[in-house]
């Protein structure tokens, strides 16, 4: 579990290796990962996008941005929290994930970045 706060943002990150699967012909590793932010501020916050920067241990890198999360721009009040499940594809059975949500404070109107903690995803059966 890795935890990081930004803001009074708190992230924290579960991740999981879900199996392996043949697509087209080439061999995947499913990685899930439970992500919960929680508002440790004094306003309240809402979550209007995200962006990741996925790498595999083959030297692949992977951006991908959109807006909420898993369909959602939650809005969290102080002591709030939002938790969510989602999950990647590697062509390897090592690599990691990092990013940021942009948030607005309602309070003042402005937007800022709270950094997702970079977290590594690992095949248990390919550890020594």
């Amino acid at each position: 579990m890795l935890q990081q706060i930004t803001r009074g943002i708190k992230i924290t990150v579960r991740t999981s290796f879900q199996g392996t699967f043949y697509k087209n012909y080439k061999m995947h590793f499913a990685f899930g990962y439970n992500i919960t932010i929680e508002n440790q501020s004094k306003d309240s916050v809402q979550l209007t996008s995200r962006h990741w920067k996925i790498k595999d241990s083959l030297s692949r890198t992977e951006h991908i941005d959109g807006e909420g999360v898993i369909g959602k721009k939650p809005v969290l009040k102080p002591g709030e929290s939002h938790t969510y499940n989602s999950g990647c594809l590697l062509a390897s059975p090592f690599g990691s994930m990092s990013g940021t949500y942009t948030m607005v404070n309602f309070s003042s109107a402005r937007h800022f970045a709270v950094n997702i903690p970079k977290f590594k995803l690992s095949a248990p059966f390919a550890l020594n």
